[in-house]
C-alpha cells in the first residue's frame, strides 16, 4: 500500500512540475533608456537635477560601475539586445543607425535571428514590447514578427513626443501592426501601457521590455506643442528642457514601480534598467571622454542596475564590467530558456555575480563603427585599444578613465597584442556597410 501511494506521489509530482517551475519563474522586466549619459542619473553624479525614482531602483538591487552599451547607437545596441550578440553579427546591427533612407527601408531584424522575446515566448513567457522599436520600419520587421505578443510604440528613430510623428512628419505609432491615434506625451504614454500590462492577470510568467525614447531628441518636455516643421530636430534645447524630459521617465519608472508594489509581485519580478549608448548636448558623461555615435567611454559607458528582491542584495555595487548581450543571457539564464545553439551568446549569465555568489571575472570586449565615423575598439581586463580617425591608443581605464594618457608607447607588446586580437575578432563578423 505504502508503495503504491509513493509511486503515486512520484507520478503527481511529474504532472505538477512543470507547472510547478512556469509559476516560480519570474518576471522579468527590461527597460531600456536612449541617449542616456552615464552620469545623467543622480546616483550617478548628475547635480543639477535629481532623479529619485530611478535612485530608489538602484539602491533596491545591485548597481553596476563598468556597464557598456554593445554600440555608441540605437540601433547595434538594441539588435544586440534582442539577439544576445554583438551586433556585426547580424545584417541589421550593422546600420549605424536605421535612417529613413531607401535602402533601410529593405533591412529590419527577422525571425532568422532568433529573438529572446522568441525564446521566452517559446518558454512559456507572454511577451510584450513598449517604446521604441527602431529594428525595422516594415510590418515583415515588426517586433509581433521577433516574438512579442504584444507591441504599441514607434518603429523609426526618433518620435516627436507630442505629434508622434516621425522626422519626416508622418504618423508612427503602432498597436502590434496597426497604425493608431492617442493623445498625450509619449513617455506618459509608456508609463499608462506598462502599469496596465502589470495590472493585467496573467496565467504565465510576462517578459516586458519598456524602451524608452527619452531622453532622446526632439527636445520636448510634457506640455510644450509639437516641433515646427522647419526645425530640425536636435535643435531648441536646454538643460532645463532635458532635466523636464527626465523627470518626466523618473516619474514614470517610479509609478511603474508602484504597480508591481500593487500587484504583490515584487518578489517575483525582476527588473533590469541601462541605456542603449551615451548621451548627447546635454547629457553628463561624468570622468569619460566623447559621447554619442564615438567609442571613446563617453560613447558606450551606462547606468545599467537589477533588482530581485529577496534574490539580488539591496545597496550592492559591483565593478563587473559588463554588455548588452550580458543582459540577454541573463534573462534568458532567469526564465530557464535555451538559446538558439545556431546563435551562439556573446554574453554570460550575471545572476551569479548580482547575487554576491561569484566574484568579478575579466572580460574582453570589442565595438566597431563604420558609417558616420570609422572607429574601432576593444576592451580587455584594465586596457583598451582605441583606433579613430585621429589615431590609434592604448588607455589604462582603472589609471586613467578618462583617456587621457596614451600608453602604447610605453607598452608597444601590450598595443600590438590588443591590435591583433580586436583584428581576429573583426574576422569573424560580418564587414561593414557602406552609407
Amino acid at each position: 500500500m505504502f508503495r503504491r501511494f509513493f509511486l503515486f506521489l512520484l507520478f503527481l509530482s511529474g504532472l505538477l512540475a512543470p507547472v510547478l517551475s512556469q509559476t516560480t519563474r519570474p518576471n522579468i522586466i527590461y527597460i531600456m533608456a536612449d541617449d542616456l549619459g552615464y552620469a545623467d542619473l543622480s546616483c550617478y553624479g548628475r547635480k543639477d537635477y535629481k532623479t529619485p525614482n530611478l535612485d530608489k531602483l538602484a539602491g533596491q538591487g545591485v548597481k553596476f560601475m563598468n556597464a557598456y552599451a554593445a554600440s555608441s547607437l540605437c540601433t547595434p545596441t538594441r539588435t544586440a539586445f534582442m539577439t544576445g550578440r554583438y551586433p556585426a553579427r547580424t545584417p541589421v546591427g550593422l546600420m549605424e543607425p536605421l535612417r529613413g533612407r531607401h535602402k533601410d527601408s529593405i533591412v529590419g531584424l527577422t525571425p532568422d535571428y532568433t529573438s529572446v522575446a522568441t525564446l521566452l515566448k517559446k518558454s512559456g513567457y507572454e511577451t510584450y514590447l513598449i517604446g521604441k522599436w527602431h529594428l525595422g520600419f516594415g510590418p515583415q520587421y515588426s517586433p509581433n514578427k521577433n516574438g512579442y505578443d504584444y507591441f504599441f510604440g514607434f518603429h523609426s528613430g526618433g518620435n516627436d513626443y507630442i505629434s508622434h510623428s516621425n522626422r519626416k512628419g508622418q504618423g508612427d505609432l503602432y498597436e502590434n501592426e496597426t497604425p493608431v491615434k492617442k493623445e498625450g506625451y509619449l513617455t506618459d504614454i509608456w508609463r499608462e501601457k506598462a502599469v496596465e500590462i502589470i495590472k493585467e492577470k496573467h496565467g504565465k510568467p510576462f517578459f516586458l521590455s519598456i524602451m524608452f525614447n527619452a531622453p532622446h531628441w526632439p527636445w520636448q518636455a510634457p506640455g510644450d506643442n509639437r516641433y515646427p516643421d522647419s526645425w530640425d530636430w536636435d535643435s531648441g534645447g536646454t538643460k532645463e528642457k532635458f532635466a523636464a524630459m527626465m523627470k518626466s521617465m523618473d516619474d514614470a519608472v517610479g509609478k511603474i514601480m508602484q504597480a508591481i508594489d500593487d500587484e504583490n509581485i515584487a518578489g517575483n519580478t525582476l527588473v533590469i534598467f541601462t541605456s542603449d549608448n551615451g548621451g548627447e548636448e546635454f547629457s553628463d558623461m561624468g570622468v569619460y571622454s566623447g559621447g554619442k555615435d564615438q567609442l571613446w567611454e563617453g560613447g558606450i559607458r551606462e547606468p545599467a542596475f537589477a533588482r530581485w528582491p529577496g534574490v539580488i542584495p539591496a545597496n550592492s555595487i559591483t565593478q563587473q564590467e559588463t554588455i548588452t548581450m550580458d543582459w540577454t543571457a541573463t534573462i534568458l539564464a532567469v526564465a530557464g530558456a535555451k538559446p538558439d545553439p545556431s546563435f551562439p551568446p556573446d554574453g554570460i549569465n550575471l545572476l551569479p555575480i548580482c547575487t554576491g555568489k561569484e566574484k568579478a571575472i575579466e572580460r574582453t570586449f570589442y565595438w566597431r563603427l563604420f558609417q558616420s565615423t570609422k572607429q574601432k575598439a576593444i576592451r580587455q581586463g584594465n586596457w583598451k585599444y582605441l583606433q579613430t580617425e585621429d589615431g590609434e591608443f592604448l588607455f589604462n581605464l582603472v589609471d586613467d578613465p578618462g583617456e587621457k594618457k596614451d600608453m602604447k608607447e610605453k607598452f608597444p607588446d601590450l598595443f600590438e597584442q590588443l591590435k591583433k586580437k580586436y583584428g581576429e575578432w573583426e574576422m569573424g563578423v560580418l564587414k561593414p556597410v557602406e552609407l
